[in-house]
């Protein structure tokens, strides 16, 4: 999508600001989510860059530059502070000429109508934004289980307000959550589309280093997804989905010594390559290969 409107491939720039998350600080809960460290993708706040900083960084990790950037707001509740302090950071990371787009990663119960205003402010200044959205399911007993602290219910209102204001909406699922099976991903993928969504972004649970499931994966109470059992899910998932929504990710993966398991997380084209594998026995290859690479 991103190629048909500006002619190339656009890379995101990620940027951590130093947030914290409301299930962290003491406001819902200090533990988390059991499946979560996020220092298995992020530094866990160790940079002392400043936004400015970290996006030139991250250009010159790139080995091919495009000419064209999305900055994207990732490590944590990138909504959850004040509104100028919000507005500071924002304005702090649009400023490069080379910057065309703003993405936004957060939970949705800390979507206050200001915040969805003030990205609203940013598309009409002709920025492409998008609302990246952590749900990991539609299952509501799965939410409480995994103490992700909102509903189902808190999503599809965040998913409404801001899909009403133009935002698009990229919806983050995780596939092998403890209880759940292939026909719960399928009912939260329906879910999620009832609600209305622009993007999908599709992870494989980890169990890693520091998290509370990762006490239960110690004492063998949690049974993980194999590789093939993932990229047939992915597949289906895939293939259930109208082609205009975008599959911004269909796999992730993490580093040992923080990833502990399932071992194949640990290699980043593993699980890729298995979903292309099934998707081009099964179907789907088309609506996955238009979205992720165009």
């Amino acid at each position: 999508m991103c190629k048909q409107q500006y002619g190339e491939r656009i890379r995101k720039l990620t940027i951590d600001a130093k947030f914290t998350c409301p299930n962290r600080d003491g406001t819902l809960g200090k533990g988390g989510c059991t499946y979560c460290n996020v220092a298995s993708f992020s530094h866990e706040h160790k940079t002392e860059l400043s936004i400015q900083e970290q996006l030139t960084q991250g250009r010159e990790r790139l080995s091919t530059k495009p000419s064209k950037y999305i900055a994207y707001f990732q490590a944590y509740t990138s909504t959850y502070d004040e509104y100028l302090v919000l507005k500071q950071k924002y304005d702090e990371a649009i400023k490069g000429t080379d910057i065309v787009g703003l993405c936004v990663g957060t939970r949705p119960d800390c979507v206050p109508d200001e915040v969805i205003e003030l990205l609203a402010q940013y598309q009409q200044l002709g920025l492409d934004v998008w609302l990246e959205l952590g749900l990991q399911t539609a299952n509501n007993k799965t939410l409480k289980r995994i103490n992700r602290g909102h509903d189902f219910d808190v999503y599809a209102d965040t998913v409404k307000r801001a899909r009403e204001r133009g935002i698009k909406v990229c919806t983050h699922l995780i596939l092998g959550l403890p209880g759940e099976g292939h026909t719960d991903y399928l009912e939260t993928l329906n879910k999620v589309l009832d609600a209305g969504v622009d993007g999908l972004k599709l992870h494989p649970l980890h169990i890693v280093e520091g998290s509370t499931m990762a006490k239960a994966w110690r004492n063998n109470k949690m049974d993980l997804l194999t590789i093939e059992d993932y990229a047939f899910s992915v597949g289906e998932l895939i293939r259930h989905t109208p082609e205009d929504i975008i599959f911004h990710r269909v796999t992730a993966y993490a580093k040992k010594p923080m990833l502990l398991a399932p071992d194949w997380c640990a290699f980043r084209w593993d699980g890729l390559v298995a979903i292309v594998d099934d998707l081009a026995a099964k179907g789907g290859q088309g609506h996955y290969l238009k979205t992720n690479l165009s």
